[in-house]
């Protein structure tokens, strides 16, 4: 996906924000739908309001389209139809809704289609109902959305002569950025831009956006493993103590054992082993806190946790590596103790 927005540039010496630019027009649409490489092509306008159906109302947001963002956006009608180039061409008052905008609109289970509500003081005539896509990876409801005409919603709701932007898909995702080229030098050419001066409008890829997240992802993956691992070493740390304390204390023990016959390994397997099940009974209490956790995430913020098998077994190994390796110290110093020197010990 490709969206073209209005860009900030200086006029008068003055740096205006892309809000209040209004370089894209109709005639940009026009001229892009014949670039190569661009499969599909929207205009886009859009405006935020009151949704009023009887004493049913909801607060969303109305975009005005054409069907070709349907295949841009990966949008499906589940009942009824999308609007037609009539439709467009006549600024016609009909619209498509998302599901949750049904739900809270229609909480009865009537039957939306062919009913009319309101969207502001504007009637619009519901033709179709989109497929449920959830939420996506941002948090936000992607079925809380009417869409309606593109010339619906510039003529009748915001009383404009210009797009707030463009949406596009590429061809070939590998050839996205060719043409991004393309659409940069038709957009230039259309708005008589000479060479050296600053664009008016700014495109972005959904490759990019991708890319920033997943940079922002890679952040938090390794401020979260620094963070596990100084709680490792901390904990390893509480380990080797807890050993050395009963090295120490269980002294005459050791030399005891050794002196009836227990050998080295002996000594070192015991203590390594009770290591190993501290470090393996704090991982299975984290284990289940943490999926505890996770499930109250769920239920109270309704935000969707995953548990990965994985990631479980990856935690309960690093809790049983952690225990052998900060273990084996003191059992290494408690299976070398001279066994008279052990048994005088006080």
């Amino acid at each position: 996906m490709i969206m073209i927005h209005p860009g900030n540039m200086q006029r008068g010496g003055v740096r205006q924000s892309s809000d209040d630019m209004q370089t894209i027009k109709i005639e940009d649409f026009e001229a892009l739908q014949n670039v190569p490489g661009v499969a599909a092509i929207s205009p886009s306008v859009n405006s935020a309001g009151q949704l009023v159906n009887g004493n049913n109302n909801y607060p969303s947001s109305i975009y005005g389209i054409t069907p070709d963002y349907l295949d841009i956006r990966k949008l499906k009608i589940k009942e009824g139809a999308m609007f037609t180039e009539h439709d467009i061409k006549s600024a016609a008052k009909v619209c498509v809704l998302g599901k949750t905008v049904v739900d809270n609109l229609f909480p009865n289970g009537e039957e939306p289609l062919g009913k009319v509500i309101r969207f502001g003081k504007i009637p619009m005539t519901i033709i179709g109902v989109l497929e449920p896509k959830g939420t996506n990876s941002m948090g936000m409801d992607q079925d809380d959305v009417v869409l309606a005409p593109y010339t619906t919603v510039m003529k009748r709701i915001l009383a404009i002569d210009y797009l707030q932007g463009l949406f596009a898909s590429a061809e070939d995702e590998g050839k996205t950025d060719e043409t991004i080229e393309s659409i940069t030098e038709v957009l230039r050419a259309q708005h008589k831009i000479k060479d050296g001066e600053e664009d008016d409008f700014e495109i972005r890829s959904q490759q990019e956006l991708s890319e920033m997240m997943n940079s922002t992802s890679d952040m938090m993956t390794v401020l979260l493993a620094c963070i596990a691992g100084i709680s490792l070493l901390v904990g390893g740390i509480g380990i080797m103590n807890i050993m050395f304390v009963s090295v120490t204390e269980r002294t005459r023990e050791i030399g005891l054992r050794m002196s009836i016959g227990a050998r080295g390994i002996d000594i070192l397997s015991q203590f390594l082993i009770e290591a190993v099940i501290i470090s393996v009974t704090g991982g299975i209490i984290g284990i289940i806190l943490g999926i505890i956790s996770s499930w109250l995430v769920t239920v109270i913020a309704h935000w969707p946790v995953y548990i990965q098998i994985y990631s479980v077994i990856l935690s309960f190994a690093v809790c049983t590596i952690t225990g052998v390796f900060f273990g084996w110290y003191p059992a290494k110093k408690a299976s070398s103790l001279d066994p008279i020197e052990a048994i005088r010990y006080e």
